[in-house]
């Protein structure tokens, strides 16, 4: 009897790239930690541009950076030499930064924090005004402090003039704040007032868009560019990505269909209004937080 011979090939063996080394978690790691170092920039440090083109031309590293970022609770929106490995907190994240906690860290009163969303989302919706500018990754947007004021002012005209027109009630009742839409809110509070050493007041609405674009700059969003109009800055390649985000919010498309749209030196005018739904801007919508 002949004895029978398996002469079938053995299963090859995963290749070596595909073994992951306590080294390769490391750097997996290490890129991630990067990213969530939003002011550093991959041209200003050689170790963040290497692992940079290793997530690029290497799958199965790419592929367990972003198993770390998901194990963190974070969401990869890009990664490129442009904007380094650019992340965004999941509602569940540790590093989620919630508007309550934002509010805490402004030294802000927790009854403003409709306000202060409103500006983050007001400073969103005028650095990019249109679908095509956060479609252009070499668009770079213009705001100043006293711009975004005035936009958002511009917008509670438009929301009055519109609320007196269907005759709805302009001056509801002082003991039910939560009655009042965000622009009798924003249109009441003054919009500098000043301390005695002629510092704008922090709970005035160019103190709370002050303290929204301060945050913005600290997290590696915005850059200041000069202090003309309560201060100017321009956007970064990371702010793009996470407005582009979060542009399919409701609130966000309501102030952009109001039609008061920016020009890019952060200076606002208004456009000829077109007839639409009545439109409220909700409360605890302003980026990147959330409610």
């Amino acid at each position: 009897m002949t004895e029978h011979v398996d002469r079938s090939e053995p299963e090859a063996a995963a290749p070596a790239s595909a073994v992951v080394t306590p080294a390769d978690a490391a750097d997996a790691a290490r890129l991630v930690a990067f990213g969530l170092q939003p002011r550093l920039q991959p041209a200003r440090d050689q170790e963040y541009a290497d692992l940079l083109r290793r997530y690029r031309e290497d799958p199965p590293f790419a592929r367990l950076a972003d198993a770390v970022a998901t194990g963190l609770g974070l969401i990869v929106l890009e990664v490129s030499p442009r904007a380094g490995m650019a992340v965004t907190a999941a509602e569940d994240s540790v590093f989620a930064v919630r508007m309550g906690d934002y509010a805490r860290r402004t030294s802000a009163d927790s009854g403003d924090r409709f306000l202060h969303g409103l500006a983050h989302l007001a400073v969103a919706a005028m650095a990019f005004p249109r679908p095509e500018d956060l479609a252009d990754d070499g668009y770079i947007g213009r705001v100043s402090v006293n711009g975004v004021d005035a936009f958002v002012r511009q917008a509670c005209r438009r929301l009055e003039e519109r609320a007196e027109r269907q005759g709805e009630n302009t001056d509801p009742a002082t003991d039910a704040p939560g009655l009042e839409a965000a622009w009798r809110i924003w249109a009441r509070r003054s919009a500098a007032g000043a301390t005695k050493d002629a510092r704008r007041l922090a709970g005035s609405t160019t103190g709370i868009v002050g303290k929204a674009v301060a945050f913005l700059t600290d997290s590696g969003f915005l850059q200041r560019t000069g202090d003309d109009n309560g201060g100017t800055y321009r956007t970064t390649a990371r702010y793009q990505l996470q407005v582009r985000d979060m542009a399919g919010s409701a609130a966000m498309a309501e102030l952009l269909e109001l039609g008061v749209v920016p020009v890019t030196d952060g200076t606002p005018t208004l456009l000829p209004p077109e007839e639409s739904d009545d439109l409220e801007l909700v409360a605890d919508a302003g980026l990147p937080f959330h409610s």
